[in-house]
């Protein structure tokens, strides 16, 4: 029985009363992008725009982002959750709410918004609840935090359109992602920053459908 309640915790959101109590101060990160050079946290340059991506283990998620034209950085970290400041540990024990994203930093004129769903939907598979395959919960769970009533319609828009997809290519999943004005983001610990350039045969356990989103480019 403990391997299961310990499973159904970690699949199961917590509410005030049970959430882990977190700490006043922000984990130590990593200041600068390990790839890019850029700043973590800003000051980003005007005109840029910013998006939270939850696609399950942030390792893999980040590096598909930070390759894309037009993205000015990237970070791993923890967000749709109560906890503040969380360690990746107390993540994963399923008691903070968090999960795992990427906050992407985006040139609008170069790379749109939708283009980044596009890739979002495309490159995970965004019906199975509070996992990704073998990656189990609350923190593996697909999610879209925005910063804009745009973003929220266009983000909203693109889920539609790939169920839609989805259902004409036979799948019979119902989206699942999370799709909500973005809350506070924490920013993961340093050795979790850009893990697959530091460790390049890291794990990474992205898998897409293989249908394609009709947005974008």
């Amino acid at each position: 029985m403990f391997l299961i309640d310990m499973f159904n915790k970690k699949t199961i959101m917590p509410d005030a009363q049970t959430a882990l109590r977190g700490r006043e101060d922000a984990i130590p990160t990593a200041a600068t992008h390990f790839v890019s050079g850029h700043p973590l946290k800003g000051p980003y340059p005007e005109g840029m725009e910013k998006i939270l991506l939850g696609m399950g283990c942030f390792w893999g998620a980040e590096r598909l982002l930070w390759n894309k034209p037009g993205v000015y950085v990237t970070a791993a970290g923890y967000s749709g959750g109560m906890t503040p400041n969380p360690t990746y540990q107390e993540t994963t024990t399923g008691l903070t709410g968090h999960t795992e994203v990427v906050l992407v930093v985006y040139d609008p004129e170069v790379v749109p918004l939708s283009s980044l769903l596009k890739t979002f939907f495309e490159e995970h598979d965004p019906t199975q609840g509070m996992r990704q395959g073998n990656d189990i919960g609350t923190t593996y769970r697909s999610a879209i935090y925005v910063y804009d009533d745009a973003q929220l319609k266009e983000a909203k828009a693109a889920r539609d359109a790939f169920q839609a997809a989805l259902k004409r290519s036979g799948h019979t999943g119902k989206i699942t992602t999370e799709i909500a004005k973005a809350g506070p983001l924490y920013f993961a610990e340093d050795y979790h920053q850009q893990y697959l350039a530091k460790n390049p045969v890291g794990y990474c356990a992205l898998r897409g459908t293989g249908v394609s989103c009709p947005i974008g480019a």
